[in-house]
């Protein structure tokens, strides 16, 4: 099983968002950076894996309607993937 802890309060743009996003969940050196590579990336975690992303509401205001797709891109991934994501404003 692996577990992650993602928080908003780190992604302060979108590049630091997918800088934080890549380096905690340990993406490969050629991660494109965007919500397509995003979603290609979390769809090949299995399904034992545990995402925790708290401080989202912080995130939101850092990015706007950007942080709620990036949210989006993690919540389609779990539900096709089978991860589980907890979310904590």
């Amino acid at each position: 099983m692996s577990i992650y802890l993602l928080d908003g309060k780190d992604m302060t743009s979108k590049e630091e968002a997918f800088r934080v996003i890549a380096k905690e969940m340990a993406f490969p050196e050629h991660f494109g950076k965007n919500l397509d590579a995003l979603y290609d990336c979390l769809s090949e975690k299995p399904s034992d894996t545990v995402v925790h992303f708290v401080n989202t509401a912080i995130m939101n205001e850092f990015l706007g309607d950007y942080g709620e797709k990036i949210l989006r891109c993690f919540r389609d991934a779990a539900g096709e993937c089978r991860f589980t994501l907890r979310e904590k404003r």
